[in-house]
């Protein structure tokens, strides 16, 4: 009954926030405005992640600090530089490359805390040993991720029902696995998304921005990290359910990456090809279209429950999990080729 308070406490704390920062926001008159790559059409408020940032490190700092002793300031450091070069993006906009030198250090951090030794379970195959390969690994996940997610965050509600939908994984997966600060954190990301999301439903009065996106993004790719445990294949098996709980996202930017790639168009260049931007383009609803991630998001979670009730049920995981990203690629080309706009 306790934690459910706690919950509601954040989820009330991140909405008055949200309010807050659209009052204030009148005068700092931070807006994204719509240009031809753009899902909305009218200029809107953006930033707002910045209060979920404030509201889930304050609950983390709390927590660790003074409940289960857990607390990494190479995580807490990593997450202040990942929201510091993002909110001056949000305000400013900085180079690319500026960006990737401040995702590298936080990344680069989270690397240092693991240490040298470390090992990643994989599926059918078992525990990966390594002094050196597992830390590049590492690395480039949280590199990659960080800015993926912000990638994804390009209509009403795509990325705040992801992080909602992964931190009630994260909520899940340390209930199971008696991995106390993992589940509490993960229902602090959730709530505090839940009541951001309150404003960033179609059609949004708000936008997170770069400070929350990439924040979420950093957090969800250093999660299994922060709670492994060396040799334990309860928590070793933490990177694969990373993956899976933001799954939808791996796939989009991956096949979209890949596609662009095989085209040979600048893939740092900004562009509409992922698949949920396609969705859209082609007359499917923002509401749908978040549905629909949502609810593929919702089977995965079952489905990490299951594998870590039952052992030996990846091979049909992994078999659902591609028919459902596949199905989800095929419906997008068929909508693209009897484009009927609909409703939002």
């Amino acid at each position: 009954m306790f934690i459910i308070i706690i919950y509601f406490i954040i989820f009330a704390v991140a909405f008055l926030g949200i309010k807050l920062f659209l009052r204030l926001n009148k005068k700092w008159n931070i807006l994204d405005v719509p240009n031809e790559r753009s899902s909305h059409t009218r200029p809107t408020p953006r930033g707002g992640g910045l209060v979920i940032v404030l509201v889930s490190l304050l609950a983390y700092t709390i927590y660790t600090n003074f409940f289960t002793r857990e607390f990494s300031w190479a995580y807490f450091g990593g997450a202040i530089l990942i929201v510091s070069i993002s909110w001056l993006d949000d305000l400013y906009s900085v180079s690319s490359l500026l960006r990737f030198i401040v995702h590298s250090i936080a990344a680069g951090l989270i690397v240092l805390y693991l240490g040298e030794s470390q090992s990643i379970y994989i599926p059918f195959y078992g525990l990966l040993k390594s002094n050196f390969c597992p830390q590049i690994i590492i690395f480039l996940w949280i590199v990659w991720l960080t800015n993926a997610y912000n990638f994804m965050d390009g209509i009403d509600a795509l990325a705040g029902m992801q992080a909602v939908t992964a931190g009630l994984g994260w909520l899940m997966v340390g209930k199971i696995l008696g991995q106390e600060t993992a589940g509490f954190y993960g229902g602090v990301i959730a709530f505090s998304s839940l009541g951001f999301l309150i404003f960033n439903r179609y059609p949004a009065k708000i936008f997170m921005g770069d400070v929350g996106s990439a924040f979420l993004g950093y957090t969800f790719a250093v999660f299994p990290f922060l709670f492994f445990r060396e040799t334990v294949i309860d928590t070793a098996i933490l990177p694969v359910v990373a993956i899976l709980l933001v799954w939808l996202f791996v796939f989009d930017t991956v096949l979209t990456l890949t596609r662009r790639l095989f085209k040979r168009e600048k893939i740092w260049q900004a562009h509409r090809s992922h698949i949920y931007q396609r969705l859209v383009a082609a007359g499917v609803s923002q509401v749908k279209v978040t549905g629909l991630y949502v609810l593929i998001s919702l089977t995965i979670i079952i489905l990490i429950f299951i594998n870590l009730r039952i052992n030996n049920f990846w091979s049909a995981t992994i078999i659902i999990i591609t028919i459902e990203s596949l199905g989800l690629f095929i419906f997008s080309r068929i909508k693209e080729r009897s484009k009927t706009p609909e409703l939002n």
